[in-house]
């Protein structure tokens, strides 16, 4: 049996995008995110974490330190009665200070490789899947795995290019009508 899930990114959906956050004292929630987990879960879906770190490989805080705050999300969803099946993460960046990161890699938003990653690992039926992205690489890593709905999360940040063929949201609770 396959299952569909839901694919978060993580600095502007689920967290607000300060830049580079990776200590949970510099961690605020985006509003409505625990109602569409929930809402999600009561769906049946798998909801997964895919996010680009680029903030590892420029030096900007370590591995260990990413995966610590990202324990930390995951306990706190749990205290909501969310799991967070994985955190599936890219510290690759072509301009990474750290030699070992620097590189383009098939995991990096846009390519589709985390989500295929979760894909085989949890059984994962991606055209019955949603991610939900505030950038463009997010609707495009979406689309490269053949995630049929690709949602938008306006913000003041990043700007989505014209016809994207996506789903576009102004706040997260928008986003339960398309589960």
């Amino acid at each position: 049996m396959k299952f569909k899930a839901l694919f978060l990114d993580r600095d502007g959906v689920i967290n607000i995008d300060y830049g580079y956050v990776y200590k949970s004292d510099s961690l605020s929630f985006i509003d409505g995110i625990f109602e569409l987990c929930l809402e999600a879960k009561k769906l049946g879906y798998k909801i997964f974490i895919v996010t680009n770190q680029s903030g590892i490989g420029r030096g900007y805080f370590s591995e260990n330190q990413f995966q610590k705050l990202s324990k930390w999300i995951e306990n706190y969803f749990q205290t909501k009665d969310i799991i967070i099946q994985e955190t599936y993460f890219c510290p690759h960046h072509k301009d990474a200070k750290i030699t070992k990161y620097k590189k383009e890699c098939f995991f990096r938003k846009p390519n589709p490789g985390m989500i295929l990653r979760a894909e085989k690992d949890h059984n994962i039926d991606l055209n019955k899947s949603i991610l939900i992205g505030d950038k463009f690489s997010d609707i495009q890593a979406g689309k490269n795995a053949g995630i049929s709905k690709n949602i938008f999360l306006n913000n003041e940040l990043y700007k989505l290019p014209e016809n994207q063929n996506c789903i576009i949201i102004d706040h997260l609770i928008e986003a339960i009508n398309y589960l």
